[in-house]
């Protein structure tokens, strides 16, 4: 019932910024936090950005002021701007939400992630 839909990947030179966007279908915006994670050939999954049902963000501290979470209730989409991008931003991207109406703040942890989308490939070049 629950789709996450990712769009906006692609290839760029390092300085350059890219939207991700994620459009959520079948799923309630109060149900607990969104976010995203990415994973790098060969490594584990990673936390990007999140932001709760409170509102508070929460960024890894390898995107900080980079990065910009931001929801958009009326599309239902989330979106990822990133900018000035570097090699080390290249992975698969993938959105997430939780289905925890008692979660508050942020989701940090791939264990806390209740669905996921397929994933969109960003590759950085130097």
């Amino acid at each position: 019932q629950v789709q996450l839909v990712e769009s906006g990947g692609g290839s760029l030179q390092a300085g350059g910024s890219l939207r991700l966007s994620c459009t959520a279908s079948g799923y309630t915006y109060n149900s607990g936090c969104m976010g995203w994670f990415r994973q790098a050939p060969g490594k584990d999954r990673e936390f990007v950005s999140s932001r709760g049902n409170d509102g508070t963000t929460s960024y890894a501290d390898s995107v900080k002021g980079r990065f910009t979470i931001s929801l958009d209730n009326a599309k239902n989409t989330m979106y990822l701007q990133m900018n000035s991008l570097k090699p080390e931003d290249t992975a698969i991207y993938y959105c997430a939400a939780q289905n925890r109406r008692s979660w508050s703040g942020s989701c940090t942890m791939v264990a806390w992630i209740d669905y996921w989308g397929q994933g969109t490939q960003v590759t950085v070049s130097s």
